[in-house]
């Protein structure tokens, strides 16, 4: 049977390991594809504004 120490260490084990489950999913879901859609945004908005400081110096 499990000594006390033994019982809250394997208590501390399954909270680190459902913290980081719960986090990887978060970041998989949520933050990853935020960070993604932002950079593409950005990377249009500099390609037509590029394009249109082109335009407009001609």
């Amino acid at each position: 049977m499990f000594e006390f120490d033994q019982y809250l260490g394997f208590l501390a084990f399954l909270t680190i390991l459902t913290i980081g489950f719960w986090l990887m999913i978060f970041l998989l879901t949520f933050v990853i594809p935020y960070w993604l859609g932002g950079s593409l945004l950005e990377f249009l908005k500099e390609k037509r504004e590029a394009r249109k400081a082109k335009r407009d110096a001609s």
